[in-house]
Parts: C-alpha cells; structure tokens; sequence
C-alpha cells in the first residue's frame, strides 16, 4: 500500500484556496492509494468562532465534496473538515472513495487547555472508525486522540477513557493515519515522535501522522509528516515545515528514515518557526513589508533577522530614532546591523519632538500642581514620553508606506511590564514575545555562530549588541539591571510563575531569590495584565505564551 501524507498551509476561512490546496496536493501524490490531509484542512486552524458563524459549517462541507471527484478512478481521500449531525458541529475526517464520500469519522477527545478551546464548539464523538482501503484495514485518529494530552502533560484530563488507538486496533486495524494540527512548541516534536513510534511497537500496527503547514495568527505548524511501521522504526519523515506530500510505501523491510526536525539545532528549528510565523501572517493579512524600530539593542536586532528571513531583507525597512539619552554606539549598532543585513535604514531623531512636547506639557503641568519634564532625572513620564514619540513616528511611516510594523519585545521584559503602552508595544505583531530574554541572546549567536542556516551570507547581529549590558536608553547611563534582577535570576521567576504557575514560596525554593525579589517580580507580573491585553499577535513557541492560552483577568487580587 502506498499512501501520501500531504501537509497543506490553509488559510483559515478561506475555502476556495484551501480546497485548491488540497486538490493540488492530490493531484501532486501521483499513483498512491490513499492521500491524508491535515485536521480541519478544507477551513483551516484553528476556524474559533468562525464556528458559530452562520452557514460557515455548511459551507465547509459542501466545499469538501468537491474533493470527492478526485478519488473517482484516482487514490481514496482522508481529509479535515467541521461538520454538523445532529448532536452539534463535529471535529471529522472525510473518506472519499471511487467518487463518493465512504465513511466518516468524528475525533474522540477534545483538547480543552492551552491555546486549545475544542468543548467550546464541538461534540466529541465515541465510535472506532476503521475502513478498508487497498487491502489494509486503515483505522482514523486525529490528533489528541493519538497524544491523549500526554504530549503536554494534560493526560489526567483523559483519566478513564477509552484509548482510541486501542479501540481502532481491537477494531481490527492494521494501519492508523492520524492527521493533526498540533503548534509548534520547542521540544514538542521529539515528544510526538515518542508517542507514535510507541503506539506503532505496542500495538504492532503502521502509525502515520500528517500535521497543518504554516503559521495562523499566533499559532505555527511543523507542516511534518512521519511514519511508524509495526516494529516502531521510523520509516518515513517529510521536511520539517515541509509543505508537500511524502509518500510512504507499507513494505515489511525497508531503510529507517531520519527525521529532519530531530536533525536541526532547536536555535536553527526556532528561527524557521519565527520566520514562518512572520510570513505567513504578512501574506495571510495582505501586507509585503514590515517596519522595525532599532535601537541597536538585541531585541530589535533579532527580531529584524527573522524579519529578512522571513520576507528577505529588501522588504524590511529599519528605523533608527535617536533620543535625548541615546548612545552613539547605539546608533552605531542599528547601522552595522542593517549594514550586515543589506536592510534599508532612515534615521528620524526625536529630540526637537521632544522639545515641543515640553512646552506644551509642561503648561499644563504647572496648572495642575505637577513637576515640569527635566526638573530631576527622568522619571517614568519624560521615560514613557520617548517611547511615545518613537511609536508615533513608526507609526505615520506604516501609514505612509502601507507596511506592518512588528514590534521588538520579549517575553521576560512583557511579563514583569518593562514595556511602553502606546511607546514601544506598537505594532501588530511580536516576533520574539513568547522568548525569554536569554533565549534571544542564544538565537542571536547561533545566527552568528552559523549564519548560512539562516540564509545569512556573514554574521548579522553585530557583536556591541550582543556583549553591551541591556539598556532601555531612556535615561542616562540606564541598565535594565538598575531596575531588575539579572535576567537569567528574572527569566528563571518568569518560566515558573507563568509557565509552571508555581507560587512565590516555591519560587523561592527553586530559585534561591530573595522572597523580596520574588515577590515583587510576581507583583509586577500580575499588575501588568492590561498590557498584554493590548499587545500584538504574539508568535507561540513555548507551552504558555501571552495570548489565547493564558487567560488571566486584569483586575483582580491574587499574588500567590
């Protein structure tokens, strides 16, 4: 039996482009038996309240059975798609054969945690689905009911249900195909593979997994395809962030195959993540360029890398806007990294902006019994004011020009709120916001370290930026470090408050912090939940980001 495992990059809700992509990538598996497409491939993942949209199911199905004049004379056809029965909208496959739709099947355990919200808007459904294809009995999974949350240490939820692979082996399988759409994570492929390669050795079956290709607002995929035969060997293994077919032949003997995502570095696998994930939401929102502010610091020079690797360098364009308390290695920075990149550069000063704004503001500030701008070092208002200005001039040259700006922030700084409102958080799109900061530094001197892996012809990220302590700039002679904990002491309390959720005893424990510090870094985390509500789409890499998998509410009194 030869079957094709066929990633498709969706464009959720748009199902004449989806539906294309699935006809080509028929068309493209040749002479095969059968095709699997992704888990909800003819609307795209994840569809959310487009759900809940009038006559959007409806549209989906009947734009699904167009597919199936491709399996007449030509493969059978597993493929993704929400349906409605008469218990609710079902999570499905579809199994085209010899023209007509053969058999359905409805997923079996719904993912309700994380960036997951499936009870939200489907029924699960509690029967085996097994048909026979080419001479085998192929058994159909999607994607948790092959992890059953294990993958993410969510397998409680499950405690006491029925294992679907064991139902579609007693169900007389001797092949299980699983399409997903599962988001990268860092280190979550390698648990995938565990997972299968288990089910495959245990049970003594072919397994075969297909995920979605692309990236979807915050959510990226691996685009992977891999195969298990009965011995659990790894036979077959697509690209990683591959989107094409690979075809797996069902042979007793065969060569081992080598997984090209457990090949790569996890820096070179992340920044092909974060480049995907800023191309395709360039492309899927209808935008060629993008704008970054530099300010020769390491967020905003990795944070252009990916950019140039995602779009290429000529579509980037880099905005230097030097400030009253800006260094001129600062500015030195930004040129050389642009320089290294072969991205454009305009300097716009904000210093006579500045000006103006203390006259005006500080009228109003002696009016209302409230200290001028400049009359002590500059406090948290003349700071904020800086970043304003930045971000307003970013953003009349995205008007001007048409193009996105991305904005540069991490994880650890958006956590504890070391970010402007309005300043420096503009922009539709956060590229490294679910990195710690240490993690940045890493990414950056691997593209050093290696360039060519991530298309660069010399090392992009000058070394000043890399080796100078962290600084917002804002004030003179100011460090991050005047007003925080190193950041591997903060990057560690950020991983296990809001990863781990841990409490700040065990914080403590773990970190061996002051219970001061702890403290006040969970205090800052808590009380800068607005700011994260109000951030751009940031790119997810790790199990907890800032966004639709972590919902904390904005008032509220709880430090732990």
């Amino acid at each position: 039996m030869r079957i094709a495992l066929a990633p498709i990059n969706p464009t959720v809700g748009d199902l004449s482009h989806n539906v294309g992509l699935i006809e080509d990538a028929v068309r493209e598996a040749g002479a095969v038996d059968l095709v699997v497409l992704p888990e909800l491939a003819v609307c795209g993942y994840p569809p959310r309240d487009l759900l809940h949209e009038r006559g959007f199911v409806e549209a989906c199905r009947e734009r699904a059975l167009e597919v199936a004049k491709l399996s007449a004379g030509g493969p059978a056809i597993v493929v993704g798609c929400p349906i409605q029965d008469g218990r609710g909208v079902r999570n499905a496959l579809l199994v085209f054969r010899d023209g007509e739709l053969a058999d359905t099947y409805f997923k079996r355990l719904l993912p309700t945690y994380d960036v997951f919200d499936e009870d939200r808007y489907f029924v699960a459904g509690d029967t085996a689905c097994v048909v026979d294809i080419a001479g085998e009995r192929v058994g159909l999974a999607i994607c948790e009911d092959l992890w059953m949350g294990q993958d993410a240490g969510e397998d409680w939820r499950y405690a006491g249900r029925t294992d679907p692979v064991e139902a579609l082996v007693s169900a007389g399988a001797s092949v299980i195909v699983a399409p997903s759409a599962s988001p990268f994570v860092e280190g979550k492929h390698e648990r995938h593979l565990a997972l299968v390669g288990g089910h495959a050795k245990r049970h003594g079956v072919w397994v075969l997994g297909v995920n979605q290709a692309g990236a979807n607002d915050d959510l990226i995929f691996d685009g992977h395809a891999i195969a298990f035969d009965p011995k659990g060997g790894l036979r077959a293994a697509g690209p990683r962030f591959g989107n094409g077919p690979t075809v797996v032949e069902l042979t007793e003997s065969g060569d081992r195959a080598r997984d090209s995502m457990s090949a790569a570095s996890a820096d070179v696998a992340l920044g092909e993540a974060l480049a995907l994930g800023v191309r395709d939401y360039l492309r899927k929102t209808g935008f060629g360029r993008v704008l970054i502010g530099l300010s020769g610091g390491i967020d905003s020079a990795v944070t252009c890398a990916v950019a140039a690797m995602a779009i290429g360098a000529e579509n980037v364009l880099g905005v230097a806007m030097p400030g009253p308390y800006s260094s001129e290695h600062a500015l030195d920075d930004a040129r050389a990294l642009a320089e290294n990149m072969g991205v454009r550069l305009v300097t716009l000063p904000i210093g006579e902006p500045m000006v103006g704004f203390r006259g005006v503001l500080d009228g109003a500030f002696v009016e209302v019994g409230a200290a001028k701008l400049g009359e002590t070092r500059p406090d948290i208002t003349e700071e904020n004011l800086q970043s304003r200005l930045r971000g307003t001039a970013i953003m009349a040259l995205s008007n001007r020009l048409g193009a996105l700006v991305l904005t540069t922030g991490n994880k650890t700084e958006l956590a504890v709120g070391y970010c402007t409102l309005y300043g420096d958080m503009n922009g539709a799109l956060a590229p490294l916001a679910d990195l710690p900061k240490l993690r940045v530094y890493e990414l950056a001197r691997a593209m050093n370290e290696n360039p060519a892996a991530y298309g660069f012809g010399k090392p992009p990220i000058p070394v000043n930026t890399i080796e100078k302590p962290p600084s917002a700039e804002l004030a003179p002679d100011q460090r991050d470090d005047d007003t925080l904990p190193p950041y591997a002491v903060l990057d560690r309390i950020v991983q296990l408050r809001v990863v781990e959720r841990l409490g700040m005893e065990r914080i403590v424990a773990e970190t061996g912090c002051e219970a001061e510090i702890v403290r006040r870094m969970c205090r800052l985390i808590a009380i800068n939940e607005h700011k994260r509500w109000q951030y751009g789409v940031a790119l997810k890499v790790s199990p907890v980001a800032f966004g639709p998998g972590r919902r904390m509410p904005i008032a509220q009194g709880w430090i732990g």
